[in-house]
């Protein structure tokens, strides 16, 4: 049996994650709609000179771009402030691109902030968000896995430590697997939502999970994955300590998940904490039940 292991992050690399001792968690979100492939094939060759074009021309604030491969194109997003100037200047770069590009708009403007599901980083690891809290006095935290909350006091946003979050204010593993920071750095928003990394989820409430219940889990190496409760009040007895009360569920994990959050809807249930398998073969994973977390530490969701 494997922990959730916290992703170890080396050189600057932000991409695997690692479960303590071995645990692995993940959930696909359900069928997904795929867009029909109607239009002609670009080659990657294409793409990328379409996506270099945007980064030395178009890159102002309140832009992105990603490849919609079915479709074969790159689609430009332009959120609420690109207008004048800089729309001026996003269209220029575009009418060189053709059909190659697909401009959209969205609501709202894009903002540098952190939801559940997000990765964030710690000394050399890299663990996941469980979920935005506050206290009653309005100040506001996050929770994520006690087995995290034991590697580091300060976390960040990335892997190169230049962004803080927050300041680690408990923690509680082996025995329980839950800790919680305070975050410090008010340029960081913290909305109340899990990243389904396709959208997010509003969540308003926190409960417990039932046997039988179908989940969901957003971790930040394997994204959404959905599975069944088979069990709760688990024991598991993991290389670095035994941890109790747990919900056992048939959704899959990998390194990097630990902490990221299950849910069901709107209803916050519990911070991942380990298991065994992966996300290609299946597994289990175990949860925090997020519900004594939060008395522990006198919080709530949001």
């Amino acid at each position: 049996m494997r922990l959730s292991r916290p992703h170890p992050v080396i050189a600057g690399v932000s991409g695997a994650g690692v479960l303590l001792a071995g645990l692995v968690i993940g959930l696909a979100i359900g069928p997904s709609a795929v867009a029909a492939d109607t239009g002609p094939v670009r080659s990657a060759a294409v793409l990328g000179n379409a996506i270099a074009t945007l980064a030395s021309s178009a890159a102002v604030p309140g832009t992105a771009w990603a490849i919609d491969p079915a479709a074969h194109q790159v689609v430009l997003s332009l959120d609420a402030t690109v207008t004048g100037v800089k729309l001026a200047r996003v269209n220029r770069a575009v009418t060189t691109l053709g059909d190659a590009v697909r401009v959209e708009r969205v609501a709202g403007t894009f903002s540098l902030r952190i939801a559940g599901g997000d990765a964030i980083y710690g000394s050399s690891y890299r663990c996941s968000l469980g979920f935005n809290v506050r206290n009653g006095a309005g100040t506001y935290f996050f929770l994520t896995a006690g087995h995290c909350g034991n590697l580091a006091s300060t976390w960040f946003s990335n892997s190169s430590h230049t962004t803080v979050l927050g300041s680690r204010t408990g923690t509680s593993f082996p025995g329980n697997d839950f800790a919680i920071v305070k975050y410090t750095n008010t340029s960081v928003t913290h909305p109340g939502t899990v990243d389904l990394y396709s959208g997010s989820q509003d969540i308003t409430r926190s409960g417990n999970a039932s046997v039988g219940e179908t989940v969901w889990r957003s971790g930040s190496t394997s994204g959404l994955h959905h599975g069944t409760v088979t069990a709760v009040n688990a024991t598991v007895n993991y290389p670095e300590g035994t941890v109790s009360g747990l919900i056992k569920t048939t959704v899959c994990a990998e390194p990097g998940d630990s902490g990221g959050s299950l849910f069901d809807g709107g209803t916050a249930l519990g911070l991942t904490s380990g298991g065994s398998g992966n996300c290609s073969s299946g597994g289990i994973t175990f949860f925090q039940p997020v519900s004594e977390a939060l008395s522990v530490y006198g919080v709530s969701v949001y």
